[in-house]
């Protein structure tokens, strides 16, 4: 099974706001990172295709397959009380206590990264058995990690060093129940 992790492309946020499960649209790059995500996938040829429901992963999903399911479970980490606020606007000491153990911690009113992790990899699972030959996961950064701790067996807190830019793409092969990522 080939399984296909899509970050979406840039949303339409200034810089340093924190958006978690914020419903943004995406930037007016979006027609050219796509086609680039979609050139990435060229030899990806019928791929189910399943897609957070925010907008900045279902316009990128639907533009890579019209055939798209949506599950609520691979959305962006909650970052509760904290969307849409400017990160240096946050009060220090609640973002220094949850910065401090971001993994178990949940931010007020939201969720932490165990929460996240522990929803991404029960859907991520149930995707991968339903043994669809090639798949393809149009997702957010947080859930990417998520995924990628799993099946590198990683810690959440080492997932964090991964680097993951607007629409990059990352593949992970399954043969007999073990995971590889390329």
């Amino acid at each position: 099974m080939e399984i296909y992790l899509v970050r979406h492309t840039t949303p339409n946020i200034e810089k340093g706001i924190c958006y978690g499960q914020t419903d943004l649209d995406i930037s007016e790059t979006f027609e050219h990172e796509a086609n680039k995500v979609i050139t990435n996938l060229n030899s990806v040829k019928g791929a189910k295709v399943y897609s957070s429901p925010l907008i900045r992963c279902k316009k990128l999903a639907h533009k890579i397959n019209p055939q798209v399911t949506l599950d609520e479970r691979l959305k962006e980490i909650n970052f509760g009380d904290w969307e849409l606020i400017k990160w240096d606007d946050i009060n220090r000491a609640d973002l220094d206590f949850w910065m401090n153990d971001y993994v178990n911690v949940q931010v007020p009113n939201g969720e932490s990264c165990l929460q996240l992790f522990e929803r991404n990899i029960t859907v991520f699972n149930e995707i991968v058995n339903l043994n669809h030959s090639k798949v393809i996961i149009v997702c957010h950064a947080g859930v990417i990690r998520s995924i990628l701790s799993y099946v590198q067996q990683i810690s959440i807190e080492e997932s964090y060093n991964i680097t993951i830019e607007y629409g990059q793409v990352f593949k992970i092969l399954k043969q007999n129940n073990t995971f590889t990522t390329l």
